[in-house]
């Protein structure tokens, strides 16, 4: 399969090489080139070795690895930006054996989140700063980017299964939307399985209505049935289970009730109910904060009472035994954000344990044909 001239541009433009999402000039240098390092075995002109491996990356039948360094979405602490360089670090480092390619990040302004919250000049002018080119009509912002990029991803290749690092949760959306509706284009039925402390099943949050505690609420008119979405560690709500899934006919797993009932004996009923629903195919998002605060302490909002990795890992790798995951995505580690929120930064816990969680994810996207 050749890869046409106009999507190798598209990726270009939408793109950057991969640790190059954040915006800085010498926070985290000595990462980037360390990551840039151990990719392209040097530090010496990456964006052209990057732009180099991009028809590469496409035209292997391995999954692609895309970072979406944004946490504009977010609202509470602010730092999963910093998800993507930090955890393909250590994904290389603790887990060589993984076979991806790594398509790059999002080219993110940071300042911005979708484009249909800017006016007609601020678009202009961050299309200028962008591209150069105040008549191009692609996106500007972190969102719209991405659903861009995704959208043409599984219109030219609409077998490559792709794994994403955010960013805060809100990335999410244009993620899983644009999967959705390339599933139902080809007719594949397909649900989401939502690893999360939190529901993310308001409606809008302070007037804005994608963000990181919204972004499902607005993913669910693209699901053929709301209980397609499956949401499983649940425990910080204001109000009950019932509330949620009446009102929005989700299905929801709390993570007390996974504790007491054991992670083997839920997954068994979703995997009942999603065979005699007739599920295709699967799509896993995975806020690292579905976990208990000690195994996930660098996250924005960690929760006590949560689930452990083990317990996840065993309702991932369940479900990829009998149905095929052709989409995943990692969200919310913020590795700069202290432990206990005043003076004892923790990262490495949370990023081993993201790595772990995402290198089952990234197994199980390997396994099986789409």
């Amino acid at each position: 399969m050749n890869m046409s001239k106009d999507f190798y541009n598209l990726t270009k433009n939408l793109l950057c090489a991969p640790g190059n999402g954040v915006f800085t000039v010498n926070t985290a240098k000595e990462r980037k080139e360390k990551l840039h390092k151990t990719l392209y075995k040097t530090t010496e002109n990456v964006e052209s070795l990057w732009e180099k491996s991009i028809e590469e990356s496409l035209n292997s039948s391995s999954p692609i690895l895309l970072g979406v360094c944004s946490d504009t979405g977010g609202g509470i602490q602010r730092g999963a930006n910093w998800g993507p360089l930090f955890l393909r670090s250590t994904l290389l480092e603790e887990h060589p054996e993984l076979t991806y390619d790594d398509i790059g990040d999002i080219r993110v302004i940071p300042h911005l989140l979708h484009d249909k919250y800017l006016n007609d000049k601020t678009i202009e002018s961050c299309r200028n700063a962008l591209y150069n080119d105040k008549k191009t009509d692609l996106p500007v912002s972190a969102l719209s980017l991405t659903e861009e990029f995704c959208d043409q991803l599984h219109e030219s290749y609409p077998k490559k299964k792709l794994f994403s690092i955010g960013g805060d949760h809100s990335v999410s959306y244009p993620l899983v939307k644009s999967y959705l509706k390339a599933k139902k284009k080809q007719g594949i039925k397909a649900a989401i399985i939502h690893f999360d402390a939190h529901t993310d099943l308001l409606v809008e949050r302070l007037g804005i209505d994608i963000c990181f505690g919204s972004w499902c609420t607005h993913i669910l008119p693209f699901l053929d049935s709301p209980e397609y979405l499956i949401q499983l560690g649940i425990r910080s709500s204001g109000k009950d289970r019932s509330h949620w899934e009446n009102s929005f006919g989700v299905q929801q797993f709390w993570a007390q009730e996974i504790k007491e009932k054991g992670a083997n004996n839920i997954v068994k009923g979703i995997l009942e109910y999603l065979k005699a629903e007739k599920i295709d195919e699967l799509y896993v998002s995975f806020d690292i904060d579905a976990l208990d605060e000690k195994y996930a302490s660098a996250t924005g909002t960690p929760e006590p009472g949560g689930m452990d990795p083990e317990q996840a890992i065993t309702i991932i790798k369940a479900l990829a035994a009998e149905f095929k995951i052709t989409g995943a995505d990692m969200v919310e580690i913020a590795p700069l954000v202290c432990a206990d929120h005043v003076t004892q930064p923790e990262p490495q816990t949370t990023l081993t344990v993201g790595a772990a969680i995402s290198a089952t994810l990234i197994e199980a996207l390997n396994s099986g044909d789409s």
